[in-house]
């Protein structure tokens, strides 16, 4: 008998996004820069206009977000959304549990990403009125953009050695929370790969049994205030497997 308990497709997790609209430092309003180190990260575009501002391997790019759009990029590219107005996006991340995990840094300057202490101080936003934490978001994105303007100038001429520092930093700066990821890996896209992987299987030999346990779930509107994340204000679909079934 094949488990078929509902589980969200991939794994992933979905939350809504309104990219901050403040100015920063640069004069773009937008959040946060950073990168994801296990993780893809999709942004399929539900209103407004804006822009995906990122660095890789590759070199610097610009591409345009609008309604409809849909962009994804993998571990290691850093980014930043920017918010030409009203700009909403659906988030679709991978590995669902590791961006809470710590799978995210920030592009603060390179003697704060090498200190972790004086990291988790840049990075951890205040038990405050909504004010304050707003204002600390906004302190927090103009620290990271300071670092990223750094990484994205030098690369933009030709230089990849500030981003591969970060790349390196980054890596040393999570190392020993990475512990735990392999779990969370385990528990979510590849069980459910498995779990794919039996099915076919058993379809193969002439068992369709698991579709007698077919259902539709529903994941609850997002509840709450809407959180600072580095990009903006958020709404995290609960889409785990302890959904209700409708």
């Amino acid at each position: 008998m094949v488990d078929t308990a509902p589980s969200f497709p991939g794994a992933t997790s979905v939350t809504l996004l309104d990219v901050y609209e403040d100015l920063g430092p640069d004069g773009l309003r937008g959040g946060s820069p950073h990168m994801h180190l296990a993780s893809t990260e999709c942004y399929v575009v539900i209103g407004g206009r804006g822009a995906l501002r990122t660095v890789d391997p590759t070199g610097v790019r610009e591409t345009e977000l609008r309604e409809g759009s849909v962009v994804w990029f993998t571990p290691g590219t850093i980014h930043r959304a920017v918010n030409h107005g009203g700009l909403k996006v659906l988030v679709v991340m991978g590995n669902a549990g590791l961006p809470e995990a710590g799978d995210a840094v920030m592009t603060f300057p390179a003697d704060i990403v090498a200190d972790p202490e004086r990291y988790a101080a840049a990075a951890t936003l205040p038990h405050a009125p909504l004010e304050a934490r707003a204002a600390a978001a906004s302190r927090r994105r103009d620290l990271a953009v300071e670092g990223f303007r750094v990484i994205r100038d030098a690369a933009a001429a030709g230089d990849f050695g500030p981003l591969r520092a970060f790349h390196a930093a980054a890596a040393a700066l999570v190392r020993e929370r990475a512990a735990a990821w392999s779990d969370i890996v385990e528990r979510g896209p590849v069980a459910q790969a498995a779990k794919s992987l039996d099915i076919t299987r058993a379809i193969a030999g002439g068992e369709a049994t698991h579709l007698a346990s077919a259902t539709v779930s529903l994941a609850a509107e997002p509840a709450g205030e809407r959180g600072f994340g580095m990009c903006g204000r958020l709404r995290a679909y609960d889409v785990s497997e302890a959904l209700v079934p409708r």
